[in-house]
């Protein structure tokens, strides 16, 4: 089933919820588990989803709740469907980190 979405630019979380037919709680957990929906924020901190942004959730919601993904397989699928290599993009930063940590390490022997 297509889930049509109206043509706007912005729509607020409960118009989102409606869409999605799920409740705004778990729209903004979904927002701090994926981080590619990004809603702007009013002055008075209101979400604002942009088009873009609700394509991404019904993505989500699809992954989740009809194609019985995790939350963590939901976000594997997603970055196999961009063509984006997270694993590597992680490996490469925890090196990294492994790195940082062992010249601060070093650093701190210097001064003691």
């Amino acid at each position: 089933m297509e889930t049509m979405i109206p043509e706007k630019a912005y729509f607020r979380i409960g118009e989102v919820s409606k869409i999605l037919d799920v409740e705004p709680y778990v729209i903004r957990y979904w927002e701090t588990e994926f981080r590619t929906v990004k809603p702007i924020r009013t002055r008075t901190s209101q979400r604002l989803y942009r088009k873009k942004d609700v394509q991404e959730l019904l993505t989500i919601r699809n992954l989740l709740y009809s194609q019985r993904f995790t939350i963590d397989g939901a976000k594997k699928r997603l970055f196999e469907m961009r063509g984006d290599s997270e694993p590597e993009n992680l490996n490469s930063a925890k090196e990294k980190l492994i790195l940082v940590k062992q010249e601060l390490q070093q650093i701190r022997k210097m001064i003691d």
